[in-house]
């Protein structure tokens, strides 16, 4: 799908996470079409796992799928909705109030926070699920060996490649400055984070995705001041 056509077809901005997935689906070009963590090479719904090296664990099937990444997981700032923890009326379910990620999206606030695509990404299906909710680390050692893709899971923590870890940084960033209050950077990772934007700066591509996708995510990201120069290039 075109800018053009995007702007015809999609509300601005984006209203749910299904919106998003259709919308980002037709976008894999200002991603490169590449995968966050990996490097892998995305060709429509599938993952070309051996342009990264990625080691498939146990799902060959899930592996070679094409999901969408929260970077920032949904629930590390989901649990800061009483919705996810508790429930609501609007989520009761004859004798039951259910509660979690469905009940939350009754929230207009975590459905942007949910559909925010400065915070998705196409990932290996299978390490998006491996990654599961982890908070992000720096890792001396992992317990499961990827291959040629150089991240680390341990102790329910996750540290992506080298490369990604620039982009990691700024979008936790990101969404902590847009939606203060919901724990989506922890007192712990603040210094981690401004340090990995640091060793790793902005590139280009992040520029021009931040760029084609303001007017569908509704504000300017964090860092677009500093993409000034690398547009002009």
């Amino acid at each position: 799908m075109s800018f053009a056509k995007a702007r015809r077809v999609f509300n601005t901005p984006v209203k749910n996470f299904t919106e998003a997935k259709l919308f980002l689906a037709k976008q894999l070009e200002a991603f490169d079409y590449k995968t966050i963590y990996c490097g892998c090479r995305v060709n429509g719904k599938k993952i070309d796992l051996e342009t990264c090296g990625y080691r498939v664990q146990k799902n060959r099937n899930r592996a070679t799928r094409l999901e969408w990444e929260h970077v920032v997981p949904a629930e590390a700032f989901g649990q800061s909705f009483i919705e996810w923890r508790e429930g609501a009326l609007a989520c009761q379910h004859r004798t039951r109030k259910l509660k979690g990620r469905k009940c939350a999206e009754t929230n207009a606030e975590f459905n942007k926070m949910e559909s925010d695509l400065y915070n998705l990404f196409p990932e290996i299906g299978e390490l998006n699920g491996l990654r599961s909710n982890y908070s992000m680390a720096s890792i001396s050692y992992s317990k499961k060996y990827f291959g040629g893709c150089a991240v680390k899971l341990a102790d329910r923590k996750f540290e992506p490649q080298d490369n990604a870890k620039g982009i990691v940084a700024r979008t936790y960033m990101n969404l902590d400055n847009r939606y203060p209050g919901h724990g989506v950077i922890s007192a712990k990772n603040r210094e981690l984070f401004a340090s990995w934007n640091q060793l790793y700066p902005i590139t280009k591509l992040e520029c021009q995705r931040w760029h084609r996708f303001e007017i569908f995510n509704g504000y300017k990201h964090l860092f677009t001041p500093q993409c000034l120069g690398l547009l002009l290039e």
